[in-house]
């Protein structure tokens, strides 16, 4: 099972219910941008503004070469806890979570809110409203430096619960393989906490980043400038979550 804490924050009053790991701090950040959060959104690093900086800026390279394969069998069970990474992800973002036999195969529950849209989203296996995003996606990250990984390392950031979300699919698909340059979430309450996450991947992993990417991270974190880069020590160590309803 993933660590993580479930929060659910009204401004900066917030009840905490633990689950299995560490607890972060709502750091209550303001701006239309918003510092607020949904799954995934704890704060354990310095500000994710000054880390952008940090980040090599190059080129985008080509897509050649780039299959989904080459990042290993969908949703592995990294952790041997013997879910896979899916299910893993569901019962960390999803409330009211439902299984059939044990407790890794998620048959429903409800992503209460998206990150991506602020609205209430069901799941229902099989009848999916909800995916699981790569917040740095896969082919981004080939384009940006994976391409000349070893398969262990792309497996790890395939599966790393700090680059993973559960959210409404429409928005997911939409997005395909965006950066912060090209997407951001509609919904403008989670922008500071979506490219404070995708910095912390490529920090985490040393994907580069393009100018144009830079810039516009920037742009979204200069209206949050305390919003701190979520937390993640090994690759499949779950970050805490809080929610702003």
């Amino acid at each position: 099972m993933l660590g993580g804490a479930r929060r659910r924050a009204v401004g900066c009053g917030v009840v905490l219910v633990a689950v299995l790991g560490g607890l972060t701090a709502c750091d209550g950040n303001g701006g239309d941008e918003g510092g607020g959060g949904a799954p995934g959104s704890g704060a354990r690093g310095g500000p994710a503004l000054d880390a952008v900086d940090s980040l090599v800026v190059k080129g985008r390279a080509p897509k050649t070469g780039y299959e989904r394969a080459r990042f290993g069998s969908p949703w592995a069970d990294t952790d041997s806890n013997g879910c896979g990474t899916r299910d893993d992800i569901l019962k960390r973002d999803l409330d009211g979570v439902k299984f059939r036999g044990g407790d890794c195969t998620v048959v429903s529950g409800t992503l209460a809110p998206d990150p991506y849209t602020g609205k209430d989203v069901t799941f229902t296996r099989g009848r999916s409203r909800v995916d699981i995003d790569h917040v740095v996606a896969l082919s981004d990250a080939w384009q940006k430096g994976a391409g000349s990984w070893r398969p262990s390392k792309r497996i790890a950031l395939a599966n790393d619960p700090l680059n993973l979300l559960a959210v409404d699919a429409g928005p997911n698909r939409g997005k395909g393989d965006g950066d912060t340059a090209t997407w951001l979430p509609a919904n403008k309450s989670y922008r500071c906490a979506y490219v404070a996450r995708q910095v912390a991947v490529k920090k985490k992993y040393g994907l580069w980043v393009t100018a144009a990417e830079r810039d516009a991270m920037r742009k979204v974190l200069a209206r949050c400038p305390q919003e701190k880069l979520p937390g993640g020590g090994s690759p499949t160590e779950a970050p805490g979550r809080f929610r702003a309803r």
